[in-house]
């Protein structure tokens, strides 16, 4: 098809789930080459991880990088109430005092930085500052990208297309996948701090989720390095939009000011940055591979911010879609059930997120009480709340959380 390149797989998107896709599949052998759109460091959000991260780090040799970093370590996650007054901390190493039980607040200029050299340190060819136009299709089957690379036009070949575009989602838009999550419809005001008040001890690192008076919103809190804070509200648009005008500084400002939780953390602190918005977070694409194709992270879809999971979404289903890739190579097979042979696994846990994020925003439940009603699930809630969702135990909460309030059902994925 008059291609100038050809390569067994071709990554589009340089983010956390294309790295790991790249570099796991570099240590398999293949020869991956992975396109960039920005010039790294670039700025992005979503800066708290969750520890299940750890074993993935691990395998991308990532692992005695991250612990070398000033990253402020994560033992923890807080919810602060309307109220102000702050709950009881959630510790991760209270359920298992290992060292995978501890993450990061990273800095995600930095963060993705690392793991992109990273990827070219195990042979991955990257290539960055390259805008990739469309995915080329032969009939249903992705045959290779069209690329402007130094000013041209090029056509790039490949027996497999891995979409990690994130939010842009290229092959989600293209082929109409993409399904919004219209019950989580949200949108954030962020910006960063220097010299916001913390907590000491072992909740340093936490994570704080805040809500506001109203209960309309709600604020993360995410300590960084150097004294830096990334302080963002999240709320559906209409609320944080409409009748406030064009300056999302003043609405973050104005919010900051009616929401004790968080007023009096920013007390004496200084504003770093202009504020930035971010929206439509909740979607989810019908189908998570094709013939010649497959997506990856925050391309195939993205919950929402409040436990963090999207980093870890991330590396995961780039570890998964890496090892069915080298396996459809290696078979000669690169169909799309081939290919996505591992979606139905990482569905359900995704799915068991998306459930503990829907029982965060009804307004009638609090996980409080809940755990209070049936500390058999204690342990389980935490799990949770570090990632540790792919297994067959933990979803059995969901089973009793059901008496409580109404859950989403899940949602299959369309035979690829």
């Amino acid at each position: 098809m008059g291609f100038d390149e050809h390569y067994e797989c071709v990554v589009v998107g340089g983010g956390p789930a294309g790295a790991t896709t790249a570099t796991i599949l570099a240590q398999h052998g293949r020869k991956p080459l992975l396109l960039e759109r920005s010039a790294f460091p670039r700025q992005h959000i979503g800066e708290s991880l969750m520890p299940q991260t750890y074993w993935t780090f691990k395998r991308l040799g990532m692992l005695e990088k991250m612990q070398a970093s000033d990253f402020p370590r994560k033992e923890s996650v807080q919810f602060v109430p309307p109220s102000g007054k702050d709950s009881q901390p959630y510790y991760f190493t209270d359920r298992d005092p290992g060292e995978w039980s501890i993450t990061w607040q990273v800095c995600r200029d930095t963060f993705d930085k690392m793991m992109l050299d990273n990827a070219r340190e195990h042979g991955v060819t990257v290539r960055e500052g390259v805008r990739v136009s469309k995915v080329v299709m032969d009939g249903s089957r992705a045959v290779g990208v069209e690329a402007v690379i130094d000013g041209q036009m090029k056509r790039i070949g490949a027996d497999v297309v891995v979409d990690a575009t994130g939010m842009a989602g290229l092959l989600a838009k293209s082929l109409k996948l993409r399904e919004p999550e219209p019950d989580l419809k949200n949108a954030s005001i962020y910006a960063y701090y220097k010299g916001a008040r913390r907590d000491g001890g072992r909740n340093s690192g936490a994570t704080i989720i805040i809500h506001t008076p109203d209960r309309k919103g709600w604020f993360w809190f995410i300590p960084l390095p150097d004294g830096m804070a990334s302080i963002g509200i999240v709320a559906p648009p209409a609320y944080l939009f409409a009748g406030r005008g064009d300056d999302p500084t003043a609405t973050l400002t104005e919010e900051i000011a009616k929401t004790p939780g968080i007023a009096s953390r920013l007390d004496g602190a200084e504003r770093l940055t202009e504020a930035f918005v971010t929206s439509d977070f909740s979607y989810r694409s019908s189908q998570l591979a094709g013939d010649g194709w497959v997506m990856v992270g925050d391309a195939f879809g993205f919950l929402d911010p409040v436990y963090s999971s999207g980093v870890f979404l991330a590396l995961k289903s780039g570890e998964f879609a890496a090892d069915a890739i080298h396996g459809a190579l290696s078979a000669g097979d690169p169909s799309g059930e081939r290919l996505g042979a591992w979606g139905a696994d990482f569905t359900t846990g995704m799915h068991l997120m998306r459930q503990l994020v829907y029982a965060f925003y009804d307004p009638s439940f609090s996980f409080g009480k809940f755990a209070k009603a049936h500390p058999e699930h204690q342990d389980s809630i935490v799990r949770l709340l570090i990632g540790d969702v792919f297994n067959d135990e933990v979803g059995r909460v969901f089973e009793t959380l059901g008496d409580w309030m109404t859950l989403p059902g899940a949602v299959p994925l369309k035979a690829e």
